[in-house]
């Protein structure tokens, strides 16, 4: 079976040489490996292209068969290391934390700890009637999360 290790350094090799981070490498008992990549500015298919032919350069199919996918980590999809969520610092995100509750928001912050959205809530405002609309900000640490993920407006 092919190491990840192997994949891994590979992959990172390539990136080297352009804007692109790695998001995740699956290999299966069968040899496929599935490699995603992404970029502040969107994946374009000739890069994906590129990073498939340099890892067919360096790995042996003769000596190992293995199937090769590489692709962009898919628009929808959660966000999986922490520089998909700076890309999309001020952006509509969807965050389901780890009880299950379902927030939508405006991610204003990331780092390698935590990342925060501001959501509008109702909530009763002293000296109103009825419940108002605020502005309230959310602090997550990425373990407290079950998926974050953009979401796609149609306007």
């Amino acid at each position: 079976m092919i190491e990840r290790n192997t994949i891994q350094h590979l992959v990172e090799e390539w990136l080297k040489e352009s804007d692109y981070f790695l998001v995740d490498i699956t290999i299966s008992n069968d040899n496929r490996i599935v490699i995603e990549i992404d970029h502040a500015d969107g994946v374009w298919i000739d890069d994906c292209a590129a990073l498939s032919r340099y890892i067919e350069e360096h790995l042996d199919r003769d000596a190992e068969d293995y199937e090769l996918e590489v692709g962009s980590a898919g628009l929808g999809q959660p966000f999986k290391v922490v520089q998909q969520y700076v890309n999309h610092i001020g952006k509509e995100v969807e965050v389901v934390d780890n009880t299950g509750i379902k927030r939508h928001g405006i991610l204003t912050q990331a780092d390698d700890k935590q990342f925060t959205i501001v959501c509008e809530e109702k909530q009763t405002v002293e000296g109103k009637k009825r419940p108002q609309k605020v502005q309230v900000e959310h602090v997550y640490a990425y373990d407290t999360v079950k998926s974050t993920k953009y979401l796609i407006a149609f306007k």
